[in-house]
């Protein structure tokens, strides 16, 4: 692939500019970026649905570019990040600053650099003849457990053409990916009874409890271990479940009666999370919970899903994969961490890949940065896909 003509790199990286500027951590709203990426399409001609959460705060934005009632491609961005907190950034984290052929700033990797991408590519994509369409569909809430991006896909899923191919943007260094973990996570709060140390054994230990389940959990995470199933084009070829956080007590010499933890399974796509869930939590009731009420009947666990989001199968022979191995033909493999994929495959029936510009290593880390290269690289390819888009 040739590189991308200047002027557009050059606006690529000024629309990543624009777009790191709008502090779009999790927490915060992000209709400020919305807003901005729709009035600069509404320049083009070009109309965006949004989506909005509950709260009126959040939106997804789809954005239709060629023509209706055929299935065309679809380009996938998150637009919230993790927080900027760290002490260690050497230049402002909402501002892009480039040093030595890298761009740094919060989301420069983790996803901004490829939707800059493909904003900077409208200018071409409205001047082209496609054959197909090319959606464009921003989302929030990604990095909070993939909760925002639903309402869009079930849109996508019901038009009566929905795209034949997703690429979610996630930073692989411009490589293919054809598969993802999904991940299941849960808060677990643990109840006992309170007194003073001294008289532990007449006591409810609500840590003491929750120690006994968490073993059960690494159990079950040692067995995923040693007898799997297995996926050896995983980084990690099994599931894993693991405990994440704790807290509870009061003090040295009261025994504990509140404990609260959680725990998450991340598990390859054919594996059933629920059900894996399901068991340790019986086999947790039926034992430990038994045991605590059986000395005092308002003790006990109680459980909380905090979010779950699908694993990304392989979709390598799905007819519309050639779109995008026609260009890149080399598949990289599977990676154990999340992405929207599997929202876009399981709940849109929308096969997905995932390629974008920049490194994972460089997500949710301090002086997060892309390489002007990578974003040269995601325009080539951009350009290739166009060049698809037209010939389909």
């Amino acid at each position: 692939m040739s590189k991308p003509n200047m002027s557009r790199l050059h606006h690529a990286i000024d629309l990543l500019g624009k777009l790191v500027a709008f502090d779009t951590t999790s927490k915060n709203s992000n209709l400020g970026l919305i807003h901005f990426v729709r009035d600069y399409l509404a320049q083009y001609g070009i109309e965006s649905t949004l989506f909005h959460d509950e709260t009126g705060e959040k939106a997804n934005l789809l954005a239709t570019i060629g023509p209706k009632g055929v299935p065309g491609i679809a380009l996938s961005g998150h637009t919230d990040v993790v927080p900027a907190l760290e002490n260690s950034w050497i230049s402002p984290a909402f501002e892009l600053t480039e040093r030595d052929g890298k761009l740094f700033g919060r989301g420069s990797a983790d996803m901004k650099g490829f939707s800059a991408c493909a904003l900077a590519m409208i200018p071409e994509l409205v001047k082209r003849n496609l054959a197909i369409p090319i959606h464009l569909c921003l989302s929030y809430d990604e990095e909070v457990g993939c909760i925002g991006v639903g309402s869009m896909v079930d849109h996508l899923a019901a038009m009566e053409t929905p795209p034949r191919i997703a690429v979610i943007g996630e930073p692989t260094d411009m490589k293919v990916i054809n598969g993802q973990k999904g991940k299941y996570s849960m808060r677990v709060t643990v109840t006992g009874t309170a007194g003073h140390s001294s008289f532990a054994p007449n006591h409810v230990n609500a840590i003491e409890y929750a120690g006994r389940a968490i073993n059960m959990i690494a159990d079950k995470a040692r067995d995923f271990e040693e007898n799997g199933p297995f996926d050896d084009d995983f980084t990690v070829p099994h599931s894993t479940m693991l405990t994440t956080t704790i807290g509870g007590g009061t003090a040295t010499n009261v025994t504990p009666d509140h404990c609260e933890f959680t725990f998450e399974i991340r598990h390859l796509p054919e594996h059933d999370a629920e059900a894996v869930i399901a068991d340790i939590q019986q086999a947790i009731m039926e034992t430990l919970d038994l045991e605590m009420k059986a000395k005092e009947p308002e003790t006990g666990f109680a459980w909380e899903k905090i979010f779950s989001y699908p694993g990304m199968g392989d979709c390598t022979d799905a007819p519309g994969f050639e779109l995008v191995s026609n260009i890149i033909p080399d598949i990289s493999g599977k990676v154990s961490y999340g992405s929207e994929g599997g929202v876009f495959e399981k709940q849109g029936n929308i096969p997905s890949i995932i390629c974008g510009p920049g490194s994972i290593k460089q997500a949710h880390k301090p002086n997060e940065f892309i390489e002007i290269s990578q974003i040269e690289e995601c325009l080539d390819f951009l350009e290739a896909l166009t060049d698809q888009a037209v010939a389909a």
